[in-house]
């Protein structure tokens, strides 16, 4: 029986209780702005004795990444933090853990990259790092960021997939907001968990494995589609999770999640906190008479392409809000943008779709930004007509 307690916290502290909960052998991190709470805080419990891991302070999230990868395969349960310009600085690490298969659980408070210099929120960051190969879930609440941290142990560990996971929430929006947070205890966390056994140890003397070998064309192409191919079994492994944890503490989670889509003629898809700011003025417009619905996107990758066309079958205009920019793209559109207009051509979908770029560096969404999106994509719905792709809110004249 799970035994609850709600507790006033910040979402890096969600995030660094999860882990504790969950004890990994290693945490190799540095400090890094919004995230550094995550790691000071797992650093103490290491000092306190509360944990049994090894903690390595290393000079880099280079150096972060490498040592996470060396622990992994030796076989050991691996966890580390980061965000922003320190997760540019894993970007070499980021594909090698991939493509290494090594399941090492990342928490990534997401922030605006350089330059100009900037320590807010957006999401450029992890999207920069979208077709790294690893798994990203999104969180839009330090509750979310605390179950998809110990979610996000089992998704990695599995004998399908043994890929990297990376676990979003917003920089300060969410990460330095209190929140009452439901926390589990120590032994049903680990109990869900369960243990890691890994079938290949660099440690293991007496059946040598090599990690990393020299791989031309000879073999390299076979390395790759075998990589996509674990990944391909992803989401049925994050659905499985979700659901599981569900049972177990009473939180079912999905590849995303609808609000008031059952008659929805319009919606807006969004990732993380903003949700919370559409689900606020969807429910006034409901009052009004206007049918709109939210999409909450959780798993970016992969991709739920299929899922998301079938959600949106009934709808006849889409707005996707975009936390970055995917410069040089279709009309310097959004990555969750340009993802979902594949997905709806290759479902063969007449839903109409336009995108809005908001919030960069931290700037702040009020509810009358999501109303003009939300009147706007109305007029989509109503003309068939789309007379601008490609939107940006709150941008000063």
């Amino acid at each position: 029986m799970v035994v609850s307690t709600k507790r006033a916290l910040e979402g890096a502290h969600a995030s660094a209780h999860a882990m504790r909960q969950i004890n990994p052998d290693v945490v190799a991190a540095y400090p890094i702005t919004p995230q550094t709470a995550i790691v000071q805080t797992y650093s103490q419990y290491v000092a306190d004795g509360e944990v049994d891991t090894e903690f390595i302070a290393v000079e880099s999230e280079h150096a972060a990444m490498s040592a996470c990868i060396g622990a992994a395969a030796a076989g050991g349960r691996v966890m580390t933090a980061t965000a922003a310009n320190g997760l540019a600085l894993m970007w070499e690490e980021l594909y090698i853990a991939a493509s290494m298969r090594m399941p090492i659980v990342m928490s990534c408070v997401n922030r605006a990259l350089s330059a100009p210099l900037n320590i807010h929120c957006d999401h450029s960051d992890s999207m920069g790092a979208r077709d790294a190969g690893w798994i990203h879930i999104f969180s839009e609440t330090g509750q979310e960021a605390y179950d998809n941290t110990i979610q996000a142990v089992r998704i990695a560990e599995h004998p399908d997939l043994l890929l990297p996971v990376m676990v979003m929430q917003d920089g300060f929006i969410t990460g330095h907001a209190v929140e009452l947070v439901e926390v589990a205890d120590d032994a049903s966390v680990q109990r869900f968990i369960g243990s890691y056994s890994p079938a290949h140890s660099l440690l293991d003397i007496d059946h040598p494995t090599t990690f990393g070998a020299w791989d031309l064309y000879d073999y390299y192409f076979e390395h790759k589609r075998q990589q996509t191919d674990a990944l391909s079994k992803a989401m049925k492994v994050i659905l499985e999770v979700g659901q599981e944890f569900g049972r177990e503490f009473g939180r079912p989670y999905g590849a995303f999640e609808p609000y008031a889509m059952d008659d929805a003629e319009i919606a807006v898809i969004v990732l993380s906190s903003t949700a919370g700011t559409c689900r606020t003025v969807i429910r006034e417009l409901r009052q009004k008479g206007l049918k709109v619905g939210l999409l909450k996107l959780r798993v970016f990758r992969p991709f739920p392409a299929a899922e998301l066309a079938e959600a949106l079958k009934g709808v006849k205009a889409v707005a996707v809000l975009d936390r970055s920019i995917s410069f040089g793209s279709m009309q310097g559109s959004g990555p969750v943008f340009l993802e979902l207009c594949a997905a709806l051509y290759a479902a063969g979908s007449k839903t109409k779709a336009i995108n809005y770029i908001y919030g960069l560096g931290g700037r702040d969404v009020l509810p009358v930004d999501v109303e003009r999106v939300i009147h706007e994509l109305k007029q989509v719905a109503d003309s068939g007509e789309v007379t601008s792709l490609v939107s940006y809110l709150g941008l000063r004249e």
